[in-house]
């Protein structure tokens, strides 16, 4: 059976600017609701993390507030429970990109703290974009494309149109004034890429040869469904 790599940041928090930790990790549904989708299409599903640590649920996102509810939030705590290839990553380095048709990082305000600066989650997403499969990220999850820039400051993602978490939608969540940096700004500016955004907190995704991209946690399940369409 075909199986797709979910790559997943092993922070459990986001360092912001005055050294503050926030609490942070995958955001649980970037994460289960395309695994849910690629488990019914009939994937396998592994999972791989920096140094193989088992990944941390950002705890808002399994809270009654972000899962329209307390029945929400159960139901999206049961999902985590049963999907236990996440909490079984192997390591970044270990992956060998021939098992796996596809690779798909989840966001969640984790990746911004250890992704960017990964260089073998850099190096493998520079052997799959030139491998011809499918790359998948949504929402902070683009932000491991800013390990893919080499010494001379290049991308082999340069020019490529995506998406991923908004200016505007990070203000809306509180943080972007204590913030390092934001991800539109990097992506524009040293990723050089051909950054597109929708109105904050719809579904929004982006498709550019073999790289696809949703901008916020409503774009992950479309994202998913995209993916498996032309993996069919």
């Amino acid at each position: 059976m075909a199986k797709i790599l979910f790559v997943i940041t092993a922070s459990d928090h986001w360092t912001l600017a005055d050294g503050t930790r926030q609490p942070a990790g995958f955001w649980a549904e970037e994460a289960l609701g395309p695994y849910q989708v690629f488990k019914e299409a009939g994937y396998e599903i592994a999972a791989a993390t920096p140094g193989g640590v088992p990944p941390t649920a950002d705890a808002l996102s399994l809270t009654a507030e972000f899962n329209g509810g307390e029945e929400g939030a159960e139901r999206m705590r049961t999902a985590l429970r049963k999907a236990t290839e996440l909490a079984h990553p192997m390591r970044i380095e270990d992956v060998d990109i021939d098992d796996y048709v596809a690779v798909f990082y989840p966001g969640g305000w984790g990746p911004m703290e250890d992704l960017p600066d990964d260089a073998e989650s850099g190096r493998l997403l520079t052997e799959w974009l030139a491998s011809g499969k499918p790359v998948s990220l949504v929402c902070h999850g683009p932000a491991a494309l800013l390990a893919t820039i080499g010494p001379d400051g290049t991308s082999p993602y340069a020019g490529y149109r995506l998406t991923g978490l908004s200016n505007a939608e990070e203000k809306q969540n509180g943080l972007a004034d204590r913030a390092k940096w934001l991800l539109q700004d990097r992506l524009v500016s040293d990723l050089e890429a051909d950054y597109r955004e929708a109105d904050p907190f719809t579904p929004h995704v982006q498709v550019d040869r073999t790289l696809y991209t949703g901008q916020n946690p409503y774009s992950a399940v479309p994202l998913a469904h995209e993916l498996v369409k032309a993996l069919s």
